[in-house]
């Protein structure tokens, strides 16, 4: 069934949550005692109120998950991913996660629905840069304005850009395959439902059940990302 479905897809598109992140030791948000906002109030530190009331604690919280994304690195699911890619076999990825590791594993076509930690930009001008500047506590622009991370705050709307492109994929996507997503954060989570009304086959790979098993063609819940991808990547390679 999977193998068929893989082999046979025209037009494939991986969307990834936070599990795709933790298996490579990053914490996640929501698990309970191990979450980050278990931990921190995300309205305190990760909004933006935080941004314009509570700048301190806000650059001491990204710092902080900045220098915890550099010491982590993407694992062997992720490489396997960058190799579909280069083969033709995956047009896509739409991503709710902010470590930048599809990119660092070499996939070039990610929409980042929730923006990135690899890079901060200026508050006042826009203009960007790479994330080391936090690392060196340079938290200031040459235009004098504040640096802040490039990831989406609680009280942002999403990136258009990324949000029209996902969109976009969805609705192509013959086969779209859920990566590691608890699907509960809207509006990210109606992306799987779109690519099933328009008819994808649709897979959801999680260690826990999501609210949309019952739209999916096939459920795998208790595995290892890598190990599935893995397994799915001998198809080609046997």
């Amino acid at each position: 069934m999977i193998k068929d479905w893989l082999t046979n897809a025209k037009h494939m598109v991986v969307f990834t949550g936070a599990g795709m992140s933790t298996e490579s030791g990053l914490p996640d948000f929501r698990s309970a005692n191990t979450g980050l906002w278990q931990q921190k109030d995300p309205s305190q530190v990760a909004s933006v109120k935080a941004l314009n009331t509570n700048v301190e604690e806000f650059i001491e919280f990204y710092r902080k998950r900045v220098l915890g994304v550099k010491e982590f690195e993407p694992h062997n699911g992720h490489r396997i991913l960058t190799e579909w890619e280069n083969d033709g076999r995956l047009q896509s990825i739409i991503t709710q996660n902010v470590d930048g590791f599809h990119q660092l594993a070499g996939n070039r076509n990610v929409a980042e629905l929730h923006g990135t930690l690899q890079k901060v930009h200026c508050q006042s001008c826009g203009t960007s840069y790479s994330s080391e500047e936090f690392l060196g506590e340079s938290y200031h622009c040459e235009c004098s304005g504040l640096l802040r991370p490039s990831v989406v705050l609680f009280g942002e709307m999403l990136p258009e850009e990324p949000f029209e492109i996902a969109f976009n994929e969805a609705i192509r996507a013959d086969l779209f395959i859920v990566l590691g997503s608890s699907l509960s954060v809207t509006p990210a989570n109606q992306f799987p439902l779109i690519a099933k009304e328009n008819g994808s086959k649709l897979v959801i790979v999680n260690q826990e059940a999501t609210p949309f098993d019952s739209y999916a063609d096939l459920v795998i819940n208790n595995r290892q990302f890598g190990d599935v991808l893995s397994e799915w990547h001998r198809f080609w390679t046997d």
